[in-house]
């Protein structure tokens, strides 16, 4: 996967779980539904033709002389596996945060998920502390908590499920790059994403992040993208380092 199309796609999410999250809140103050859908619609249409363009700039810029309408076959519109079982993930998360939270609430259902996350990943712990540092209610830091700790089980289970299938994917990966080869190869880009995934790795699974984040960070918009989101965008990044080394080796 090229860093264009790993950032078209992206930015795409990001776009959209934001926009989401601000219609919700925008509906919950109380603004009619169709002010709602306007204003939020025409504020995600901004910032995602925004960054596409920019990401199409950039992948431009990797082969000059071919016309970008020329390279974007129906082919390449069509989502794989791993993607539709990501964008699944994101919609899973998304409900959480908006309406399961508060459903689960203290069941032993949440309870179990969470003390089990909180176990397997060291940043959720930090995150909880961190949340009794900026003195919020009990009860909302348990369920920024239990939706952060949904969102790592549906990371963690979707690279699980994505390495299964992470020969496929790099043959299909040689193969692109066989017909149409980019100024990033294989090995390159498998040093990049691996060198961000680290970094993201340390910063959101160990959790170094949390305790630099001012306490505004936990709130509104950013709070729910660096809590349902990012875990996610997290895995997709691990498995795309992944196929990417895999591909920049000898076949088998």
């Amino acid at each position: 996967m090229g860093v264009a199309r790993l950032l078209a796609k992206g930015w795409v999410v990001f776009c959209l779980y934001a926009g989401g999250h601000a219609f919700v809140q925008a509906l919950v103050h109380g603004i009619a539904l169709p002010e709602a859908l306007q204003s939020v619609a025409i504020c995600v249409l901004l910032f995602g033709a925004m960054g596409l363009l920019f990401v199409a700039g950039f992948g431009a810029s990797a082969r000059p002389n071919a016309p970008l309408l020329a390279r974007l076959r129906p082919r390449d519109l069509i989502p794989t596996f791993d993607d539709t079982v990501f964008v699944a993930f994101v919609a899973v998360s998304f409900a959480v945060q908006v309406y399961f939270v508060s459903e689960i609430g203290n069941t032993p259902v949440g309870q179990a998920v969470q003390k089990a996350m909180f176990s397997v990943v060291p940043g959720l712990p930090k995150l909880a502390d961190r949340l009794d540092d900026c003195v919020l209610n009990p009860q909302r830091v348990y369920s920024i908590s239990l939706a952060a700790s949904i969102a790592w089980l549906l990371a963690i289970v979707y690279v699980a499920s994505a390495a299964s299938r992470i020969g496929l994917t790099a043959g299909l990966l040689r193969l692109q790059q066989a017909l149409r080869p980019t100024s990033f190869g294989p090995t390159l880009l498998a040093a990049l994403y691996g060198t961000v995934a680290i970094v993201g790795f340390q910063l959101l699974y160990i959790g170094s992040l949390y305790g630099w984040l001012g306490c505004g960070g936990f709130g509104g918009i950013g709070g729910v993208l660096l809590t349902g989101l990012a875990p996610l965008m997290l895995a997709y990044l691990i498995v795309a380092a992944l196929v990417t080394l895999k591909a920049s080796g000898p076949e088998s």
